[in-house]
């Protein structure tokens, strides 16, 4: 930050300092304090129980073994695909990267079902190839993470490619150093670190899910997918050790994001990338993203079938039946959904704008304590988030209400929205505020006048990252939800327990839909602004 930004540090001291304090304080208030109620409810014999359940270690593995295969997967597939989108020529990038992404709008456990649907005993593709079982346990776990972890993996490696300088290529080029001596000598540094944030991001998305082990996984069981099942047995005690469990990779993650926090990007740029053009390289990337572009439509188109038909697998003929059925019984349910989205939307945009603009525009001594203090609950999982407030919670008057939902909603997704504000106001011109002070212009209409219209393209998009999210979250709702504020997402478990795979494919599809329409919307106001 530069010099000019430096200088309101003694500006108001009390004020600020006290503000970010009051912040912190509540930050912590909602992530620290409930987990520390959650750790309390762990006691000696819900620990014996735990480890010494016959599978237990089993389990650990099993977590252990598609992490790190679904890792592998999503991470090189995604640099791929970011690299074929963004440096090989190929045209419609803004479509590929929409498709690559449209898994990010349904709920993981929809994704589990899509696959199912494709790939089950009566499954679409099993029966095309004819083959006499489905793919569930290990492997169909495996797949259905690589869906659900690529596209965040993919818009990481996007955003990385951006600010690759091709000016040591250029030289490469002109020594005639090979293309191969130039992945490992110049990409493989340049990419060291950002790597390391991506692999631990998509790792610890896989192994904390428990919506496609649910769905796909069979007797292949998970420590999330335990968890949920113990949590809803009403053995609390035992599901606190399995989020504890839980919690370990997701905090190791965080903390090497943190201490890898310079990611290589430098943002300077002496001269952009040109794009490929070879033929042949174009042609392959062509293949491999419309194959790509298959793998993560799939599921969506699985829905429609499904959701359109009388009774899969046996009865294949054209209803409407489901439709109106899940319309006339769920409709108070997507109106949950949606006024908890639109709550958490507004309420988590406001909180995560006047957050970063005190911690980036306002520095002071209790700067970095605010900003640390912001993004603690990107350490949490959502599941482990949900159990800790359910036990935190119970018998007041907030459990089970709209109230809770939104509280735990804001504070499970606001890190990433933060951290887009901070970013994007430490971009802006530091001398701004030296420059309203000398012209007598206040904080508060350099806030309103400046700072606002600037990152109003930021503030969209974290109001849709908000919304998006809480329409289709079933880990952080699972246990804090009534009959009466129940999300529409949960109906998708519900639907499938009894054995109603056409109502569940409807309420994914809806979900898919408004998202679908929400991010359109956003796209299309975000492309007038500029």
């Amino acid at each position: 930050m530069n010099k000019s930004i430096k200088k309101h540090r003694s500006t108001g001291f009390g004020v600020i300092d006290g503000t970010k304090l009051l912040l912190s304080a509540v930050f912590i208030a909602l992530v620290i304090i409930p987990l520390i109620i959650m750790f309390t409810n762990i006691d000696p014999e819900s620990i014996k129980n735990v480890v010494n359940t016959p599978n237990f270690w089993e389990i650990v593995l099993n977590s252990l073994k598609v992490g790190v295969i679904a890792t592998g997967i999503s991470v090189i597939a995604a640099y791929f695909l970011a690299r074929f989108v963004y440096r090989s020529g190929v045209a419609h990038k803004d479509l590929f990267s929409i498709l690559f992404t449209l898994p990010m709008l349904v709920p993981s456990i929809s994704l589990g079902m899509g696959l199912i649907i494709l790939f089950g005993n009566n499954g679409i593709i099993t029966k095309l190839l004819g083959q006499s079982s489905g793919i569930y346990g290990m492997w169909g776990i495996i797949m259905g993470s690589v869906l659900y972890s690529l596209p965040v993996a993919f818009l990481m490696f996007a955003d990385i490619m951006k600010y690759e300088d091709a000016s040591p290529y250029e030289a490469a080029e002109v020594l005639g150093i090979s293309k191969f001596r130039q992945f490992l000598t110049i990409t493989l540094p340049y990419l060291k670190k950002p790597l390391i944030s991506v692999i631990f991001a998509t790792f610890t998305l896989i192994v904390t899910d428990y919506g496609v082990p649910m769905a796909i996984g069979g007797g292949f069981k998970t420590i999330p997918q335990v968890m949920y099942e113990e949590v809803s047995g009403m053995q609390f005690g035992r599901g606190a050790v399995w989020g504890a469990l839980l919690l370990i990779p997701a905090v190791i993650a965080f903390i090497i994001d943190l201490i890898n926090k310079d990611r290589g990007n430098s943002g300077f740029i002496t001269k952009s990338f040109e794009e490929s053009k070879s033929k042949i390289e174009k042609a392959i990337a062509y293949t491999v993203c419309i194959v790509a572009s298959v793998f993560t439509v799939s599921p969506a188109i699985s829905f429609i079938f499904l959701a359109f038909t009388e009774g899969y697998p046996n009865k294949l003929s054209f209803t409407f039946e489901n439709i109106t059925d899940v319309v006339s019984k769920s409709s108070e349910y997507l109106i949950n959904s949606v006024v908890m989205a639109l709550c958490v939307a507004l309420f988590g945009s406001i909180v995560a704008f006047l957050t970063a603009y005190l911690s980036a525009r306002m520095k002071s001594k209790t700067s970095k304590f605010l900003h640390m203090s912001s993004i603690t609950s990107a350490a949490i999982p959502g599941l482990v988030l949900g159990l800790a407030y359910a036990m935190t919670f119970a018998g007041t008057p907030v459990y089970n209400t709209m109230l809770i939902l939104v509280m735990v909603n804001t504070v499970h997704f606001i890190s990433s929205p933060y951290l887009m504000m901070y970013n994007s106001l430490s971009k802006i011109n530091g001398n701004l505020e030296s420059v309203g002070d000398t012209l007598g212009i206040s904080r508060v209409r350099m806030l309103k006048d400046v700072f606002l219209p600037q990152s109003i393209t930021t503030l969209l998009e974290m109001f849709s990252y908000f919304f998006v999210n809480c329409m289709m979250t079933i880990s952080a709702v699972s246990f804090l939800s009534s009959t009466s504020t129940k999300p529409l997402s949960l109906l998708i478990n519900q639907y499938q327990t009894l054995s109603k795979p056409e109502l569940a494919a409807v309420v994914s599809l809806i979900i898919f839909g408004v998202n679908l329409g929400v991010k359109g919307v956003f796209r299309i106001i975000k492309t007038r602004k500029k």
